[in-house]
């Protein structure tokens, strides 16, 4: 494997993942993350299309989830040792989204994650099918080149009542009328008119 961009499918996922289990069991260290985007996608097999990173939005602590934002020490340092054996860019694994963990998950999310484990040191859990179609909308409302986001949307076939409860959700992260305008004319571009947005 000789960069990120061949990781595109499940398997692909398990085998870094894998690794980064192994390097921190090595290193005497453990740790439970929560991966949400396209790998968590792929390791679902909710997609079918490659990523570039891993994106962790948080880390279990003590049975709470704590921001990704800054990723711990011991966790970098095995991610840095997994991307020189691999041939990948030292941030393959990053806390990009998690801003998102500031104003709150959606409903229920906790209790939908498909949790795996990759050896003793290292546990996963993946954001739910649900909770990713409403990670999405969000993404592909807030981006300015949606294109991927949007693909990953449809490839999920959410039906009008999960891309409704989906907008309501991300408008608590971002109440401002010039987003609603833009989710409005999200929901109709995947069907879904005259949505009651109300939160």
């Amino acid at each position: 494997m000789s960069n990120i961009l061949t990781i595109t499918s499940s398997e692909g996922t398990d085998a870094l993942l894998h690794a980064l289990g192994e390097q921190l069991r090595a290193a005497g260290a453990a740790f439970d993350i929560l991966v949400v985007g396209g790998s968590a996608l792929l390791a679902l097999g909710l997609v079918s299309r490659a990523t570039k990173d891993v994106d962790v939005l948080a880390v279990r602590t003590d049975g709470a989830l704590v921001s990704a934002e800054p990723l711990p020490a011991a966790l970098v340092e095995a991610c840095g040792r997994v991307a020189r054996d691999f041939g990948l860019p030292p941030d393959w694994l990053n806390s990009g989204p998690a801003g998102l963990l500031d104003f709150g998950l959606p409903e229920g999310f906790v209790g939908r994650v498909e949790v795996r484990e990759y050896g003793p040191a290292l546990t996963v859990r993946f954001a739910s099918r649900v909770d990713q179609i409403h990670f999405k909308l969000y993404a592909a409302v807030d981006a300015s080149t949606p294109g991927k986001h949007a693909a990953d949307l449809r490839a999920l076939t959410p039906t009008s009542d999960e891309l409704v409860a989906a907008a309501r959700w991300s408008l608590t992260h971002d109440p401002s009328d010039g987003y609603r305008e833009m989710l409005e004319r999200a929901l109709v571009y995947f069907g879904v008119e005259d949505a009651d947005l109300s939160v």
